[in-house]
């Protein structure tokens, strides 16, 4: 393994040859604004170089939580209709499931189906708008993961493992990439609800790594970050000399303590509020926002203005640079239909879907879609088999997830689950594969995105993903 040190002498020519490949490094600072020898050894933040050019440069991802049906919005199976009130073939294997029903009758799909866009994309009658980004999305059918509850799922989702204590996807985009604008942070989280997502902050912390790289939680509301304006009777240079005089304490309390990255993230974090103050009040004022655009995202209508306002202000938010941008839709577990999937998924989907057709459609039109990787989906998908009479198990060995823009190759379908929508059964894409190929659409190579915990190489694949190049566009 390469490490950053000289094992042997060098010749004048390899010196040389080191020190030529560092000076975009220099460039790259001055235009972030970052003083020179602000590297990530002083400033973890600091934008960083990708290993190749990546065409996305920001990350959003729309995380449903409690698992959405794929049988039911994205994957239609016309022998579970066929065969309904029957049990599970005996030609399948049996699934672990989380309520342990799996000699329960197949429950059929009440679902209206018709392919849409010149690439004729199956889409549910349950999300209607979605039919006018078809040809924006790329489908992956066979994705499946190892949590079977939802601790265990949407930990994997968020971090590559079922265990907590790992760093998140987005932690390891800041870590790998730095920030864009140094004036806002570089991970940012949104929920929908005041309800707690499961793990809670686990789920965008930083694990093992610096605190610096751990998502910012933006409050649901009219104020997404608390306690940012400055007092109004304050004047300018008093608060600046207060801050700076802060600052001071908080370094000289960190003398001998440089280990504690928690002391260091918040050190960060009051030097970033200060700088937030001129700018994420702007970032997070939607009030500008003309009628037409609020409409674009649903916000005129009672049941999806919270989650349109979310993705617009996620739109803003990657505009202004910021590189990780998740959206929580259902926070703590809204999604889980164990019974009444009618009811649950028809209003669940009302409330997501012109948002999200107006996020991507929004972002295209101001050309930013290139750039900015979405990405849609949940912790796991729904089993084939009836719970309850009315609802769908969990079903992490099978499910859809979708990405668009970000170097994407739209209006394609990948891979294939059964003939039930039970397993992934081609062109499997487990967790890892995607939080590898979301790596490599944004110019990061996952084997060389190596962080050393206790000696040990980490990546955010656990050693394990693959690039799902199909995925990428020409």
């Amino acid at each position: 393994m390469k490490c950053n040190r000289y094992d042997r002498p060098h010749s004048r020519r390899e010196f040389l040859g080191r020190a030529g490949t560092g000076f975009g490094a220099v460039a790259l600072a001055a235009l972030a604004g970052e003083p020179v020898l602000a590297t990530r050894a002083t400033n973890p933040s600091a934008a960083k170089i990708p290993h190749r050019p990546g065409k996305a440069k920001s990350v959003i991802f729309l995380f449903m939580e409690g698992g959405p049906s794929h049988l039911d919005l994205f994957d239609p199976k016309p022998l579970l209709n066929e065969l309904a009130g029957q049990p599970l073939p005996d030609s399948f294997e049996r699934p672990v499931t989380a309520m342990g029903e799996v000699n329960s009758p197949l429950l059929a799909c009440k679902r209206e189906w018709k392919q849409h866009g010149e690439s004729g994309l199956w889409i549910s009658d349950w999300l209607p708008q979605h039919t006018h980004i078809a040809d924006e999305l790329c489908m992956i059918r066979s994705c499946h993961s190892d949590g079977i509850n939802h601790a265990g799922g949407v930990c994997q989702m968020n971090t590559g493992s079922v265990f907590g204590g790992r760093p998140s996807l987005g932690a390891w985009v800041s870590y790998g990439l730095g920030t864009i604008n140094q004036d806002m942070p570089g991970f940012v989280v949104i929920k929908d609800t005041d309800a707690e997502v499961v793990n809670g902050s686990r789920c965008w912390g930083s694990g093992f790594m610096p605190a610096a790289y751990q998502g910012v939680l933006f409050e649901n509301g009219d104020e997404p970050i608390a306690n940012l304006q400055a007092p109004g009777s304050r004047p300018a240079m008093r608060q600046a000399g207060t801050l700076a005089f802060l600052r001071k304490l908080n370094h000289q309390h960190q003398v001998g303590r440089e280990s504690n990255t928690e002391l260091e993230a918040r050190i960060r974090s009051y030097e970033l509020a200060y700088r937030m103050q001129s700018e994420a009040p702007d970032a997070v004022d939607i009030e500008n926002e003309s009628p037409a655009m609020k409409k674009l995202y649903g916000m005129d209508r009672e049941h999806s203005k919270v989650f349109g306002r979310n993705c617009l202000l996620a739109r803003r938010l990657v505009e202004r640079g910021v590189r990780f941008v998740q959206l929580y839709h259902g926070a703590g577990s809204k999604w889980d239909a164990h019974s009444g999937i009618e009811k649950n998924h028809a209003e669940q989907c009302a409330a997501v879907d012109q948002p999200i057709v107006g996020l991507v459609q929004d972002l295209k039109q101001r050309g930013l879609l290139d750039e900015t990787l979405v990405i849609w989906g949940g912790e796991f998908g729904r089993t084939p088999m009836s719970e309850k009479g009315t609802g769908r198990d969990h079903n992490p060995t099978g499910f859809s997830m979708w990405m668009a823009g970000g170097g994407v190759k739209g209006g394609q379908t990948i891979g294939e689950t059964d003939e039930l929508g039970l397993y992934a059964a081609k062109d499997r894409l487990h967790v890892h594969d995607l939080h590898a190929t979301t790596l490599d659409l944004l110019g990061l190579d996952h084997t060389k995105t190596v962080y050393m915990h206790k000696g040990r190489p980490e990546r955010v694949d656990l050693n394990e993903g693959q690039v799902a190049g199909q995925l990428r566009g020409t």
